[in-house]
């Protein structure tokens, strides 16, 4: 394995597992609104859209990443923002994040990842194509049938 990707898997293991202490279990359904054009720029560009002053943890010539918390607007919640150099750098930072589950807000480039309700509310501003990660580590996300939060001795 290459040290760009190394770099790149260690980010999205970083950011997932960070986003993941800072929330709890989301719920909401609030989907369905018109989707905004994609944003576009830089990473306090597509933040100040969203009333987010960055909290960088990653700064290098592959990944920008960022903590940021809303607190106005259509959505209240913790996410990390992260930008790419390359689209494949993008493709395989996704790739890797995914198997921890959680949402992600999806646009050329940038990743948003944070629960249901606060990636739905980002993508009514920033547009871009909501994902969702592993099922085995989604309790109840779309993936599975009941919507519960049952098992693995998770409580919020």
């Amino acid at each position: 394995m290459s040290v760009t990707r190394k770099r790149l898997a260690g980010s999205a293991i970083g950011a997932t597992l960070a986003l993941l202490a800072l929330t709890g279990c989301g719920s909401g359904d609030d989907e369905g609104a018109a989707v905004p054009k994609t944003a576009t720029g830089t990473l306090e560009h597509i933040a100040g859209e969203v009333g987010c002053k960055p909290d960088m943890q990653t700064d290098a010539d592959t990944i920008r990443q960022a903590l940021c918390t809303n607190k106005d607007g259509d959505f209240d919640g913790k996410f990390v923002l992260a930008t790419f150099a390359t689209d494949r750098g993008q493709a395989e930072w996704l790739a890797g994040a995914k198997d921890y589950g959680g949402y992600y807000l999806v646009g050329r480039k940038w990743v948003a990842v944070g629960e249901k309700k606060t990636v739905a509310g980002l993508q009514g501003t920033l547009g871009g194509d909501v994902q969702e990660g592993s099922e085995h580590m989604n309790p109840g996300g779309s993936h599975n049938d009941s919507g519960s939060h049952s098992g693995g001795g998770h409580s919020g």
